[in-house]
């Protein structure tokens, strides 16, 4: 599990382009990396939205915003068009990256015990060090959240 003070983790994935993306991409800039269980489903399109509704107070903040899902790049391209979202998805198909930042992990719902996608956000500074975690993330006010 990452903590305060950690160099972000390294990777390797595709955005919804199919552009290869690497961890090293990142460094010097601040950086939000949320990553979400799923395309298209509600709570998740109301995070996006509301990162979306905000997009502008968070890049006068000097952010760089970059949602992760277990989704590929197309169903991607379908969920940013669909919503009009203003920045890149990652596609960590295989779920590397989320084991690498500890967000692939158990979960349960109406009693059966599943692999999925833990709902948190990592905010990274310009040199790559994570200086916030949001673990209980508020989909439907998730920008107030990380500019507090």
């Amino acid at each position: 599990m990452l903590e305060i003070g950690d160099k972000m983790p390294d990777f390797e994935v595709v955005d919804q382009n199919g552009n290869t993306v690497s961890s090293k991409d990142f460094i010097g800039k601040k950086t939000i990396i949320y990553f979400y269980p799923k395309d298209n489903t509600s709570g998740c399109t109301a995070q996006a939205c509301n990162l979306r509704d905000n997009y502008q107070a968070l890049q006068k903040a000097g952010y760089n915003v970059v949602g992760v899902s277990k989704d590929s790049a197309a169903s991607h391209v379908k969920f940013i068009e669909k919503n009009s979202l203003p920045f890149t998805l990652l596609a960590d198909t295989t779920t590397q990256m989320q084991q690498v930042f500890g967000v692939w992990a158990e979960k349960k719902l109406y009693g059966r015990t599943y692999m999925g996608t833990l709902r948190q956000t990592f905010i990274f500074n310009e040199e790559g060090i994570l200086v916030d975690i949001i673990e209980k993330v508020n989909t439907k006010d998730h920008a107030a959240q990380i500019l507090k």
